[in-house]
């Protein structure tokens, strides 16, 4: 199962500034930039039901030529809710008592369905008067075209189209897209394997969809090639090195399996039951041996010696 609050609070954590740039512009424009200190998460009780709820992502900013400071209050809202806005109006409510300070909420909503526009106000009405109107920032991501981000140089562009609007035959050339761009970016590698790693989580390709990704970065020029495949072989890499601490020996097989094919080519059937039935002490030596593997020669060497 993905975790998404974590993996969206670690790319916004990141890349905040980025954020803001991109969905909030006007917000930067009366923001001391110096002044960002992110805030312990809040964890608040429902008393109704008994169940905790805890804050996304709260950070603390100044007003700009100011000494007042302000909250931005962000939500990673993964499933779509019925009386969602009532709680980011508790959550409000709780924040402004507890702080005492202007807050600026903000929804990142990143489900895939469904595709209606949603409610971003929480609205207390009489026939005689508006009791209360209650709103905050939504930006809902499948009602956003990718392709209109393709050319914004923005760490935060290339991991969010992912989850952007787009039809199932284009999922091989939006995940291209988004590993290009991360390339572009020429970020350092614990930045570039948390965008690319945020990419592959949301965007999993099955076998036909990843003949077409190859096709597709086989026509790119040779630089651009060679860039993608590097944060490609990177996070498969990881990805091994991740399975293999978390025991999951099918996953590891997976893994390992697909980084040989890109390293190598298409791996015989004759070879994928081979390596299969492997032990997982095995696996673990292959997935370290297999970085220095040049041809299917070097494959056949190292099976040859380790076969049990």
């Amino acid at each position: 199962m993905i975790d998404h609050d974590r993996l969206f609070k670690e790319l916004i954590t990141t890349f905040f500034w980025e954020f803001l740039e991109l969905f909030l512009p006007e917000v930067l424009t009366y923001i001391e930039r110096d002044t960002l200190t992110f805030l312990p998460q809040e964890i608040f009780t429902d008393v109704t039901s008994g169940n905790k709820r805890e804050v996304d992502l709260l950070a603390q900013v100044k007003f700009q030529n100011q000494d007042t400071c302000f909250l931005i209050h962000l939500e990673n809202q993964s499933t779509s809710e019925t009386e969602f806005t009532r709680r980011m109006f508790h959550y409000f409510a709780r924040l402004d008592e507890k702080y005492r300070l202007p807050i600026y909420p903000v929804v990142i909503f990143s489900f895939d369905e469904p595709k209606r526009e949603e409610n971003n106000e929480y609205l207390v009405l009489f026939p005689d008067r508006e009791v209360l109107k209650f709103s905050f920032v939504g930006i809902q991501l499948n009602r956003l075209n990718w392709r209109d981000y393709l050319r914004n140089p923005s760490p935060i562009a290339a991991a969010l189209m992912a989850k952007m609007q787009f039809s199932d035959p284009e999922r091989p050339r939006v995940k291209l897209e988004c590993l290009r761009m991360i390339a572009t970016l020429k970020l350092d590698p614990a930045r570039t394997q948390l965008i690319s790693g945020f990419v592959d989580s949301y965007l999993r390709l099955n076998e036909v969809e990843e003949n077409q990704f190859q096709t597709e970065l086989k026509s790119l020029g040779l630089v651009e090639e060679e860039q993608v495949m590097e944060i490609v072989t990177s996070w498969m890499e990881k990805g091994i090195e991740r399975g293999i601490q978390q025991g999951i020996q099918s996953g590891e097989k997976n893994l390992v399996l697909r980084l040989l094919n890109r390293r190598l080519g298409v791996i015989t059937e004759n070879l994928t039951a081979e390596i299969n039935n492997l032990s997982l002490e095995k696996i673990e030596s292959l997935a370290e041996a297999l970085l220095d593997f040049e041809k299917q020669e070097d494959l056949l060497n190292w099976l040859e010696v380790n076969r049990e």
